[in-house]
């Protein structure tokens, strides 16, 4: 199979164009060129640099346009000289191929029609408009390695040893014990479990009793609890919309596969065959 040609590299083809007047107001089919007879037009330029990588989008615009126009004169003219000895594997790439461009075309179609801001704001009320708040804690830990570190800890901190100082001297959580063991402020969720349990049951002010995670045996003091801040609806417009999207496609599959007449015929057949490419070259 040959590669593609990079629209910045050497360009193959040398091709004689013959200049047409341009019309004042250019549309998709304004034609800019013809190799051999095959008409290119604007809308096929246009298309082209739609799918480009980011990268090529910073060229200016005329570097870009000549690279492309210049790109599908190559296309062209080389398609052309394959298309005279087509194989049976370039045949049915290019059916997959378009039955996969032209499905990624309804999904896309589905999922941009699926996303309103009346749907966002409903789908918002559904999620969190009668949601009570969370709680959001403010909690300091020492990290050690074994349960007796933890229980000599935490004697020494029930005899007035100060939390703090202790952090920094004996957590092996390094970047945690430079402030005084402070973890800030988290919400349910984003601790361990053995953590977010004993912390959950704690009061402000209450250090507990070791607490083992897989990082080791932890002391932990709680300082503070809050409620955390409901989210907006542009907080969470991105999560909705996907959700929103998501749920359209896979409507879209289901019902486009339940309303279509299947009729498998593969009794019989290895699926081990997948694996045999020298089919396509016969």
């Amino acid at each position: 199979m040959l590669k593609p040609v990079h629209i910045l590299g050497a360009f193959a083809v040398s091709l004689a164009l013959t200049g047409t007047a341009r019309a004042e107001d250019p549309t998709a089919d304004t034609i800019v060129a013809t190799v051999n007879g095959t008409e290119i037009t604007l809308g096929h330029m246009i298309a082209l640099r739609d799918n480009l990588p980011a990268q090529y989008l910073q060229l200016d615009d005329k570097t870009l346009f000549d690279g492309i126009l210049d790109q599908i004169i190559q296309q062209v003219s080389l398609s052309a000289e394959a298309e005279t000895n087509l194989r049976k594997r370039d045949t049915l790439v290019l059916e997959n191929n378009r039955r996969s461009y032209l499905a990624a075309v309804t999904l896309d179609e589905t999922a941009k029609a699926a996303v309103t801001e009346e749907k966002i704001a409903a789908l918002f009320d559904e999620r969190y408009a009668s949601q009570e708040p969370g709680k959001e804690y403010s909690a300091a830990h020492i990290l050690v390695e074994t349960e007796d570190e933890a229980k000599a800890l935490k004697a020494e901190i029930d005899g007035g040893a100060d939390f703090a100082a202790k952090a920094t001297e004996k957590s092996t959580d390094r970047g945690s014990a430079a402030a005084g063991g402070d973890l800030g402020w988290f919400g349910v969720g984003m601790m361990v479990k053995p953590f977010e349990d004993a912390v959950i049951a704690m009061e402000p002010g209450q250090v507990s009793d070791p607490v083992e995670s897989q990082f080791g045996w932890h002391i932990i003091k709680l300082n503070e609890i809050r409620s955390a801040a409901a989210p907006t609806i542009d907080d969470v417009r991105d999560e909705l919309a996907g959700e929103l999207q998501g749920a359209a496609v896979e409507e879209k599959v289901k019902a486009v596969s339940d309303a279509a007449e299947v009729e498998k015929m593969v009794e019989g057949i290895d699926p081990a065959i997948l694996k045999n490419t020298e089919l396509l070259d016969n």
